[in-house]
């Protein structure tokens, strides 16, 4: 399926056509080749010293797109559509390099918003980043700040405190095993309880260096998909931050949540925009190739009536992420990028087992893309939020 210029009906820009063919380049060339090696190897040997994965790390920062309009200088639709197309081709590549990539600027974006120069300065793209949010006992009720599928008080009161000591922060308790780099990131952007001497008093969110005394983590864990995107626990013992390091209270708290799932769940629909884009062109590809009585299967209709169903859905998912992106640029409604999310991750998890079908037997193999492509999207539909009780945390702003 060809490339063009365009998205839909959209000529792209000059800057938006230079963006796209650097990282299709470096999808191909670069992200495929190593996430299918990734991919073969334990959870140790992905994060090891020697790993390849570091390569990837360094060949995306030499890239210099990882972060668009972070400093004000850009129009905010133009980035919100450079970074779409940006997700789109990483997911387009590997889904669980491009998540690995994109979560390393979370902190980051957190210490720009603070406004303090001392952050911004001490947390920069030279270091790896993760988003420390879900806990081994809170992973998808902690997106239900509003409380109208779970307790939010009782969700508060989870397994990582903060509270406030002098002129320090004092952070105790864990993250969970899903945190993403959670077991090679030097920063983190840590969301969690806050108490202070009268209690728990609701959530906080702190930029958190991970290279101080208190700081251990987990093995990093054995999963079935998206297997180059490391996760692992991360414990905090009596963890010291400066006060400064506290970049939103209980006050502000469920507006930067809300403002961070928006920009997630966005995302995760680019991304997974991608990866249904890639099982479908190895489907077509595949189809063009193999020969069943007597003719490339492409020229059955039941292979034929599939593969538009197939191509249907992506395009309805690339469009519905397109009009998400843009709108929630300058009007952000959490709503729309949960509805994007949900989308482009079933879209994904149906177009890829729909081409596994249309390989057959080949699709099963681990020489084929196909079987890789499915377990990362089956990772896809629990991730950044649950997709059903993120329907109902979306159902409840209707």
């Amino acid at each position: 399926i060809a490339v063009t210029n365009e998205i839909f009906n959209e000529v792209l820009s000059e800057t938006e056509v230079a963006v796209r063919d650097s990282l299709r380049r470096f999808a191909e060339d670069v992200m495929r080749p190593i996430g299918k090696e990734l991919d073969t190897m334990t959870p140790d040997d992905v994060i090891a010293r020697d790993s390849i994965l570091w390569e990837a790390h360094r060949k995306y920062a030499e890239l210099g797109v990882g972060m668009f309009s972070e400093d004000g200088s850009m129009d905010p639709v133009e980035a919100a559509r450079l970074r779409a197309l940006s997700s789109e081709m990483l997911g387009w590549g590997d889904t669980g390099l491009a998540i690995s990539l994109g979560v390393s600027g979370m902190p980051i974006s957190l210490a720009q918003m603070s406004g303090n120069p001392a952050l911004i300065e001490k947390y920069n793209a030279d270091k790896i980043g993760c988003w420390a949010i879900t806990e081994p006992n809170h992973g998808s009720d902690l997106v239900d700040f509003g409380g109208s599928e779970t307790d939010s008080e009782n969700a508060r009161r989870g397994d990582c405190f903060a509270r406030k000591d002098g002129d320090n922060i004092i952070i105790q308790g864990q993250k969970s095993s899903w945190v993403s780099n959670g077991t090679i990131a030097e920063m983190a952007a840590l969301y969690c309880a806050y108490e202070d001497d009268d209690g728990v008093k609701g959530g906080g969110v702190f930029v958190v260096p991970l290279d101080v005394d208190g700081v251990t983590k987990g093995k990093p864990t054995n999963k079935v998909g998206q297997r180059p995107l490391n996760q692992g626990e991360i414990f905090f013992d009596n963890v010291a931050i400066p006060a400064d390091h506290m970049i939103a209270g209980p006050d502000q708290y469920n507006a930067v949540l809300e403002m961070t799932l928006t920009g997630a769940n966005g995302g995760m629909g680019s991304l997974f925009c991608g990866l249904a884009r890639a099982a479908l062109e190895h489907a077509v590809d595949y189809a063009k190739e193999r020969v069943q009585g007597g003719k490339p299967i492409i020229q059955h209709q039941a292979v034929k009536s599939r593969l538009f169903e197939m191509f249907r859905k992506v395009e309805a998912a690339r469009a519905l992420n397109l009009r998400v992106v843009t709108h929630n640029a300058v009007n952000p409604r959490l709503e729309l990028a949960i509805a994007s999310k949900v989308t482009s991750t079933r879209t994904a998890m149906e177009v890829a087992t729909e081409a596994l079908s249309i390989y057959g037997g080949a699709g099963i193999t681990k020489e084929n893309p196909i079987e890789k492509l499915m377990r990362d999207a089956s990772v896809s539909v629990i991730e950044d939020g649950e997709n059903t009780l993120l329907g109902l945390v979306a159902a409840d702003r209707l």
